[in-house]
């Protein structure tokens, strides 16, 4: 028998034990302390005048560049967990999934193959298997972590048309499409300028979701159509498109539906919102961010397939040297645009082992309530007005009278000052102010302060 040979020490780079042990000092420290909401981005030239040249060909060494990285590089950043960020969809990952992610980059295991990380992989699929059976999918269901919705919803509809494909045996003349609607995820567009098909626009209801009925009145010539997205969760409202009447649509042409739970899809977990998303059992395959509202930190989305083999028939690579690969072992390679991989799912998998789903769904339903208790506020002060009631955790809402110019001021001027962070976005033509909740810790008085006394002509003048 062979024995395995020693390890060679190797001397290139020197004693790293005080770089090691900076690093892993710094970590803990910032897992435990609050975040700092004045953090923020600064121009290119201001960074590079401060932290000046970092890469040299003797190195500044590591205390040096631990410096650079505390007090001028980390602070040039957004706090994305800091509970009065409320802009865009934020991340308020437990501390626990945190200090994890540091495990799971010291163990640097390659996450693309069974034969190379198997153990780390079957984490994950725990994980993935809670997230199916939250969706009603059988054992036939599969999946692997990616980086975002981005890379998510561009392997579930290369997928997807790689199943049209096989089907119809040929590219349409005038070649493929998909349907959505305008609510959709600007990845949506960029996918479909990757795979070079063409967009149906489904016009929304008066509501703002995407319809079967105006799927129907729209999409009258199915042949070219290989998949239909669907929103649980829109990015700019926080709605839940009408899933039963899109599988219904979907199921009539055999046509995939995609479901983009990107930032909605979390609440799944919550007993309170499930019934909102009766329909997505049917979906052929689905995406959720937990680094958005599953607390997890970046980058960190799910993909997974009704069925599995839909996806491995689309992505499987083969080459020579992957010869050897088990192509019944479960290889998260065989599911996505990817190959090479971390294992970032192991941090969700470690914080729902730690804390259980219990919590996650107590987590989730706190910040429905902080939502709820928010918009409740907002309705009740006479100088706003609440456009629509949160479906999850997206509001929409508008002080009467301000232009896109003062709502611009009104929000750089509360993020300069750490107050918090919220930024206009358009609804229905017109600009308007977004609050969405990911953080069971934010306080929904302090946010109702915040607006009552800064969106006031008294307190605020554009310009």
């Amino acid at each position: 028998m062979l024995e395995s040979a020693p390890r060679r020490v190797t001397t290139v780079w020197g004693d790293e034990h005080d770089a090691v042990d900076a690093a892993v000092r710094w970590a803990m420290q910032r897992v435990v302390r609050p975040s700092n909401p004045k953090a923020t981005a600064r121009p290119a030239a201001e960074i590079a005048a401060a932290a000046g040249d970092t890469i040299t060909p003797e190195g500044i060494g590591a205390e040096g560049a631990l410096q650079v990285f505390t007090e001028i590089l980390e602070p040039a950043t957004r706090a994305q967990d800091d509970p009065m960020n409320l802009a865009y969809v934020p991340a308020a990952p437990t501390r626990a999934a945190i200090a994890f992610d540091l495990v799971t980059s010291s163990a640097n295991i390659f996450g693309g193959l069974w034969e190379a990380g198997a153990g780390a992989i079957w984490a994950e699929n725990q994980a993935l298997r809670w997230i199916a059976d939250l969706l009603g999918w059988g054992p036939e269901a599969m999946g692997c972590f990616v980086s975002g919705g981005t890379t998510g919803n561009l392997s579930a509809l290369a997928a997807a048309r790689h199943r049209a494909l096989t089907a119809r045996g040929s590219r349409p003349p005038e070649g493929w499409q998909i349907a959505a609607s305008a609510g959709a995820h600007s990845s949506i567009a960029a996918a479909a300028r990757i795979l070079d098909v063409d967009v149906i626009d489904v016009p929304e209801d008066e509501r703002g979701h995407l319809t079967g009925a105006a799927l129907r009145e729209v999409v009258t010539d199915t042949s070219r159509v290989f998949a239909v997205v669907a929103s649980a969760g829109t990015t700019n409202a926080g709605l839940i498109d009408d899933l039963h009447g899109i599988a219904d649509f979907c199921d009539e042409h055999r046509i995939w539906m995609h479901v983009d739970g990107a930032y909605g899809g979390a609440g799944l977990v919550s007993p309170t919102l499930r019934p909102q998303y009766d329909g997505i059992e049917r979906a052929d395959s689905f995406i959720v961010d937990p680094h958005k509202w599953l607390f997890a930190p970046y980058d960190c989305c799910a993909l997974v397939y009704r069925q599995g083999a839909s996806a491995t028939a689309a992505h499987a690579q083969h080459a020579s040297y992957l010869d050897q690969v088990d192509r019944d072992a479960a290889n998260p390679a065989d599911l996505a645009i990817h190959l090479s991989r971390r294992v970032r799912g192991l941090s969700l998998w470690f914080s729902l082992a730690t804390h259980g789903t219990d919590r996650y769904a107590a987590a989730v339903d706190r910040t429905v309530a902080i939502a709820r208790e928010v918009a409740e506020g907002i309705a009740e002060t006479p100088h706003l007005e609440l456009l629509k009631a949160p479906e999850l955790t997206v509001m929409l809402f508008e002080r009467p009278g301000w232009t896109a110019e003062d709502y611009r001021h009104w929000s750089d001027d509360l993020a300069k000052a750490g107050v918090m962070l919220c930024v206009p976005t358009q609804w229905q033509g017109r600009p308007v102010l977004r609050l969405v909740f990911v953080n069971p810790e934010t306080d929904p008085q302090q946010v109702l302060t915040v607006l009552r006394e800064t969106l006031t002509p008294s307190h605020y003048v554009s310009g």
